[in-house]
């Protein structure tokens, strides 16, 4: 006999949760991993990857893997998408490398939103399942070793692209190539999308253990490297070229606050 609604218990929602399920709508049972949803997306391998309920050391834990776990996806689509990228510069397709950096940058939106998720954990309730980490750190991650590297070859490709139809990067922002500019200013909102989830994880790590040179990560490095990490771009000449830009730029030829407009061509 089952219970009443008014006596479940956490317990007893959890161990409904951890068996198959009917859908009312297709009349099936959904869990077994036999229908088509679960033999293709694996779900039955994926659901397995996260640790038991009854061995959790703190029932946030499984929040904390999970996001993990998903950000090490994502961060695995980043690779694969730059990668693409590419071998879409040296092949000139340039629509190709747009649509793919558009989606690139949606990417590292997610990551940073997710990460988010993570703030809801209290620094008292890491404190005790950081016991359980080994010395793991951000710097092992997979993903975001490969996206460093994936970028590292985006650039070369970039510059190749470049060479190909003889325009220094500099001459992209001043001469007739706007498709080549917006190549260009894609993979900045790319880089920013990278950076900005570097950031997020800086005051994650801030609001949970601390930042500071006396504040080690489970690695032994001092938490205040984020710092300048955050700031370490992936497409370094796109940056510098700004400095390069306004270094050459002029005041001359402007018109003083207040002027009268519409007597003056104002120059593009």
């Amino acid at each position: 006999m089952s219970k009443p609604d008014s006596e479940k218990t956490v317990g007893d929602v959890h161990e409904a949760l951890s068996r198959p399920l009917f859908n009312p709508v297709l009349k099936v049972t959904v869990g077994e991993g036999k229908l088509d949803y679960e033999i293709y997306l694996r779900t039955a391998d994926l659901l397995r990857l996260q640790t038991p309920r009854s061995e959790l050391v703190d029932a946030d834990e499984l929040m904390f893997q999970v996001v993990h776990q998903a950000q090490e996806l994502w961060l695995k689509l980043l690779a694969h998408e730059v990668a693409e990228v590419v071998d879409d510069l040296d092949g000139d397709r340039l629509w190709e490398v747009t649509a793919r950096l558009d989606r690139a940058v949606r990417i590292t939106h997610c990551l940073s939103h997710e990460l988010r998720v993570l703030e809801t954990l209290t620094p008292d309730t890491y404190q005790v399942i950081r016991r359980h980490l080994g010395n793991g750190s951000g710097q092992e991650s997979p993903g975001y070793n490969a996206v460093r590297v994936a970028a590292s070859y985006a650039a070369e490709a970039l510059d190749r692209l470049l060479a190909r139809h003889e325009v220094a990067l500099a001459d992209v922002y001043a001469g007739p190539r706007p498709e080549l500019k917006r190549v260009c200013e894609l993979l900045v909102d790319l880089d920013e999308g990278y950076q900005t989830w570097l950031f997020t994880h800086y005051l994650l790590v801030r609001r949970t253990i601390g930042v500071g040179r006396d504040v080690a990560a489970l690695d032994g490095v001092p938490t205040q490297v984020l710092v300048g990490r955050m700031t370490q771009p992936l497409f370094r000449a796109l940056w510098a070229v700004r400095s390069q830009l306004t270094a050459e730029w002029r005041r001359e030829g402007g018109l003083a606050p207040g002027a009268d407009r519409r007597e003056a061509r104002v120059p593009a």
